[in-house]
């Protein structure tokens, strides 16, 4: 057989094998409530259960009856910085949010906004002061000021050898008295992962 021919063919042969592989791609839709763990890295689903257990925990504990009984109103709470100091890349931001949710979702706090979500808040009702009209306009100096800020952190510890790793993620959580400096509850979250390749 002709050497040039078979060099063509196993060419091509590569090629079709290629084209193939990229056609047989599939994407299917989850439900976002759906466990799936691909990677083993941190995820949605452990983000949301995170969240969900902490405030469930803290929404049960004395700070919360101590608050009602001395004001007789609920607590005002702010949820400010989780520090990210784990091994990998997670979006600290959307672990915040799920405390957010889960937070009014008790129904036993009042949530307000913070970073830049409050700048962007003051800087629509400075807007207001010359572009609406004098009965809906937004007055400033009337924001609700928390009572209590919620901070925290995500740290990780990693043990792998060869194809298999351990991966133990640590979830602590504060809550601070913002009149006070009184810490009034911390909690932590632990969640490990067995990872073979």
């Amino acid at each position: 057989m002709n050497k040039r021919f078979v060099v063509a063919a196993c060419l091509m042969a590569v090629v079709g094998s290629t084209a193939l592989s990229s056609c047989s791609r599939k994407v299917t839709r989850l439900d976002p409530s759906e466990t799936v763990d691909v990677s083993g890295s941190w995820n949605n689903t452990d983000s949301r259960m995170v969240a969900d257990e902490m405030i469930a925990d803290i929404s049960t504990r004395p700070w919360l009856a101590e608050h009602q009984g001395k004001t007789g109103k609920k607590p005002v709470v702010i949820v400010g910085m989780v520090t990210n100091k784990s091994h990998e890349h997670i979006e600290a931001e959307t672990f915040m949010k799920d405390l957010e949710r889960s937070f009014i979702n008790t129904g036993k706090v009042s949530l307000v906004q913070s970073g830049k979500k409050r700048e962007e808040l003051r800087a629509e009702r400075a807007d207001q002061q010359t572009n609406a009209s004098a009965s809906t306009m937004k007055k400033f100096g009337l924001e609700s000021g928390a009572d209590y800020i919620l901070q925290g952190s995500i740290n990780s510890i990693v043990d792998a050898y060869k194809r298999k790793k351990t991966v133990q993620y640590q979830v602590s959580l504060e809550l601070t008295n913002l009149q006070t400096n009184e810490v009034v509850w911390i909690g932590d979250k632990k969640i490990a992962k067995y990872v073979k390749n």
